[in-house]
């Protein structure tokens, strides 16, 4: 008579807890399904498991199968984090805007010419709002791109005509000067604070089509809160070359004097440049404005209230300092 064999995933005795061991590493891999017996039904078996009973090949290739699998997806998820940190380098450059809801895709130009618009209002000590009209029509007018080219006579970020009065091409094509331009003939509206964003746009430009600036509304909105700084270390960029060893500070110090009037800035040897700032919205909106020049103006690390951006890692967007900034200052090198 032939002797009974047990199963080999259930067992009593001496073999018992290897084989419930071995029958648990299987069903850990996800390929095998459940034991159907049990130790009861192994006692009435009567018989004693050995490794002898247990088909060990075909639970060690079970096995390596689950080793296999845990690999992969270790594998996968690193990848996956690897090609998160590579993505921005592999597109190119870009920067990130969050002013609330979906993060906001801008090219490096559109982001310096809205960090720009901010740093006029600034300097004019005007409110957000009038941000978010020069914004509307920007966007309307020119995708925030300094065109050289336009409708008729048409130049620059606002498309600004020199045959109206607004100003010599040369001069119009200097985002600082058509902003400011652009700013004069808004304050110039009667109550353009409480009008409809896109009815203040068209009071500025007498667009054909002065219904175009709504669809912006939302969008500028969003932006004015993260250029200005009302919302903190809420834009970044990341660029595709690596920059320079050494910062152009006094470059960049007269375009940020001309952009937000008087600042204060201070040329050291560490770090390059000190800004000076009156309030922790001025100081986000020039932090704003040198990240989003930084490959201009080779500019490696942006310090301010706590936070940190380095060309390096541009893409990972601002992170807590090690070494902080001082007090009302933005710090860069």
């Amino acid at each position: 008579m032939d002797r009974p064999v047990a199963r080999p995933d259930c067992g009593p005795d001496q073999g018992a807890a290897i084989a419930f061991w071995l029958c648990g590493l299987v069903r850990r891999s996800g390929r095998s399904a459940p034991c159907p017996g049990s130790r009861k039904q192994a006692r009435q078996v009567g018989q004693r498991v050995t490794f002898d009973a247990v088909p060990t090949s075909r639970l060690r290739r079970r096995g390596i199968s689950g080793v296999t699998l845990l690999i992969l997806v270790i594998g996968g998820v690193a990848l996956y984090f690897a090609f998160q940190r590579v993505a921005p380098l592999i597109k190119g450059s870009g920067c990130e805007a969050r002013g609330g809801g979906v993060p906001m895709s801008l090219g490096t130009g559109q982001a310096g010419i809205a960090s720009t618009i901010a740093g006029v209002a600034q300097r004019d000590a005007l409110p957000s709002r009038a941000v978010t009209v020069a914004y509307a029509a920007a966007l309307q007018e020119s995708k925030l791109a300094n065109l050289k080219y336009g409708d008729r006579d048409s130049v620059g970020v606002f498309q600004q005509r020199p045959s109206e009065g607004w100003g010599k091409r040369s001069q119009l094509e200097d985002p600082v000067y058509a902003t400011s331009k652009f700013f004069g003939a808004l304050t110039k509206v009667p109550d353009y604070e409480h009008l409809p964003i896109y009815q203040a746009a068209q009071a500025v430009q007498h667009s054909a089509d002065g219904e175009a600036y709504k669809q912006y509304q939302p969008m500028a909105t969003k932006m004015a809160r993260a250029f200005t700084g009302q919302r903190p270390h809420a834009v970044w960029c990341w660029y595709p070359n690596k920059i320079g060893k050494k910062a152009r500070v006094h470059a960049a110090s007269a375009e940020l004097a001309k952009t937000f009037g008087p600042l204060g800035t201070r040329v050291r040897a560490d770090p390059e440049m000190i800004v000076h700032v009156g309030s922790r919205a001025e100081g986000w909106a020039v932090a704003t404005w040198l990240v989003a020049h930084a490959e201009q103006y080779r500019i490696a690390d942006v310090r301010y209230d706590g936070y940190q951006w380095t060309a390096a890692n541009g893409a990972r967007g601002w992170s807590r300092a090690l070494f902080p900034a001082r007090p009302k200052s933005v710090e860069l090198g």
